[in-house]
């Protein structure tokens, strides 16, 4: 380090960034194995369009479950700043408003597609979301998280 620089003070992470990103870890696990069971059973009930409908919506679900907390696990990189708070607000509304956006435009896309079967889109994005559900239930109730708030740097 150069003479007379301070060193970087040592950044802290809110004591819920590991069950943020353990969650970040099983939602993708979740949604490859969500993903494979639905457009397998999509493909054997209604073929081809029920598999990639299926595959599709629970693909889109477990890729919005991933942006959701991984922009929360980002945003508290910023723990340090003054503007700690704006910018965590800005990175997760500003994720959930292009999840939004982005969803809307997807469905409007896809709405009268002949090799997607629509029925099959919503199955797999309600078991999307239901399995994202169970996840983040079973994260925060196994996590050890103190009964305490993080010690603060006054």
């Amino acid at each position: 380090m150069p003479e007379g620089q301070a060193p970087h003070p040592e950044r802290r992470l809110p004591t819920s960034q590991p069950l943020l990103l353990r969650a970040v870890r099983w939602g993708a696990i979740a949604t490859v194995a969500l993903v494979v069971v639905i457009g397998g059973s999509g493909y054997l009930i209604g073929g081809s369009p029920a598999m990639i409908g299926g595959a599709m919506g629970a693909a889109f679900s477990g890729v919005f479950l991933i942006l959701t907390v991984g922009s929360i696990a980002f945003a508290n990189r910023f723990i340090g700043s003054e503007l700690y708070v704006a910018v965590f607000f800005g990175i997760v509304l500003g994720t959930w408003l292009l999840k939004f956006v982005g969803f809307i435009i997807a469905l409007l896309l896809l709405r009268d597609q002949t090799w997607l079967d629509p029925v099959a889109f919503f199955i797999g994005l309600l078991a999307g979301v239901m399995v994202s559900l169970v996840l983040d239930v079973l994260v925060v109730v196994k996590s050890r998280m103190p009964a305490i708030s993080d010690p603060s740097t006054d």
